[in-house]
């Protein structure tokens, strides 16, 4: 009884009628239909489109920026005057700080590694091995090392990136000779410095920007190389990666003079606005493919209302209202928004979270490769679905359906019953 005693608005009823007419009916009711369904796979491509390609820039930047962090720290203290000789009273400062997890020292400089007649330069870290993997995770990316207690002071051994140890052609126990510009003046000029390094093992962090430049001392061994007197700076890690542009500004207060902070955004700010800009551009480019749809769906509205002139007037004598009439195809145009918004949220969403094996398949079929290391610094697709883009983008292009409804339902409303059937 209760369901009986529930109306159904005969808009809906007829909405639904007209969006299912080609099922069973002339032949321009099929066409109409076919029009119909255009308008929802068009709506569908696009909103699939845009969440697959958001997805993947959403986790194209978190893998750089996990792999990036693992190897970097996030924010960075650097004494512009000289050497933090008391480095370590620093530290207890910084570390008072409840955001502050760790912190470490360092030396850094650039240098020229020569093996046989092969010449790369490559970016020194000088680290302390007892408290760095306190604030990166450099231990947990080592090959043919169990840990950075091989860095022992003096013994001048040396982890290479595994791709810069590739370039340079050398294998664990192998020798290189590191330059650096910090050189010695003699009656013939000034001479660089040269030191023999023992190569001990690799650095792989996935990130080749690293692997293909990175070499990591002994921080004693590298003050004695750049000639610093001792370590540069601190290396700081938080406990959330996002605060720590707010932690490095609070942390000036507390820094001796001299002494600045950096946190892991500024550092490669430039990197991170071009991936957000790039990401913007393409989500609107990729949009006007769901306006397509939209004009499409205005397109087979008018055709409705062309093709159901009798049926409208029919309905005015009845006694039906202009805004009956505009309400039965606002319907018509909403349900093939649903339709459309619908199944291209769980296409896009299915495609996104198997985008990397979908991308794998096709290259091993083809023997193609999209993502080269050296470019993209990653090989894998990642994909990143977030809320914060599908939510959305499913709302703007339902709103962008529903608006292309009220032109066609309108002249729908405008028909004049006489004049529409004159001729029947």
């Amino acid at each position: 009884m209760l369901f009986r005693s529930v109306k159904i608005p005969f808009e809906l009823t007829i909405g639904l009628t007209y969006t299912r007419a080609g099922r069973r009916g002339r032949r321009k009711d099929r066409f109409l239909s076919f029009i119909s369904g255009m308008s929802v796979a068009s709506i569908a491509l696009g909103v699939a489109a845009l969440i697959i390609v958001l997805s993947v820039m959403n986790g194209f930047q978190k893998e750089v920026r996990d792999r990036m962090l693992g190897v970097i720290p996030h924010i960075e203290i650097t004494n512009g005057t000289g050497p933090m000789t008391d480095w370590r009273s620093v530290a207890d400062d910084v570390m008072k700080n409840p955001e502050v997890v760790a912190a470490a020292p360092y030396v850094q400089g650039q240098g020229l590694l020569n093996s046989g007649s092969v010449v790369r330069g490559a970016m020194v870290k000088g680290i302390d091995p007892e408290t760095e993997p306190g604030v990166s995770d450099i231990s947990q990316h080592l090959e043919r090392v169990e840990s950075l207690d091989v860095l022992k002071p003096g013994s001048f051994g040396i982890l290479l990136g595994r791709d810069l140890a590739h370039a340079l052609r050398v294998r664990p126990g192998d020798r290189v000779s590191m330059m650096v510009p910090q050189g010695s003046v003699t009656p013939a000029g000034l001479v660089p410095r040269m030191k023999q390094f023992t190569v001990l093992g690799y650095l792989s962090s996935g990130h080749y920007e690293y692997d293909s430049t990175m070499a990591l001392v002994n921080m004693q061994d590298a003050a004695v190389l750049f000639r610093t007197g001792g370590p540069q700076g601190l290396r700081v890690r938080v406990t959330d990666m996002d605060l720590a542009s707010a932690v490095a500004r609070s942390l000036v207060r507390t820094l001796p003079p001299g002494a600045y902070a950096s946190d892991w955004s500024r550092q490669n700010r430039t990197w991170f606005a071009a991936v957000q800009v790039e990401k913007r551009m393409m989500g609107i480019i990729l949009f006007l493919i769901v306006l397509v749809g939209a004009f499409g769906l205005v397109s087979s509205l008018v055709m409705t209302v062309k093709e159901k002139q009798a049926d409208i007037a029919i309905l005015r004598t009845l006694g039906a209202s202009e805004g009956a009439i505009m309400r039965i195809f606002v319907i018509q145009g909403t349900i093939v928004g649903i339709v459309g918004v619908a199944f291209g949220v769980a296409s896009g969403l299915l495609v996104a979270e198997n985008v990397g094996a979908i991308v794998s398949t096709i290259e091993g079929i083809f023997n193609v490769e999209f993502l080269p290391k050296s470019i993209y610094f990653i090989s894998d697709m990642p994909s990143d679905p977030r809320m914060s883009d599908i939510i959305p983008i499913a709302l703007f292009s339902f709103l962008l359906s529903l608006a292309a409804t009220l032109y066609p339902s309108w002249r729908a409303a405008r028909t004049q019953p006489a004049e529409a059937l004159r001729y029947e």
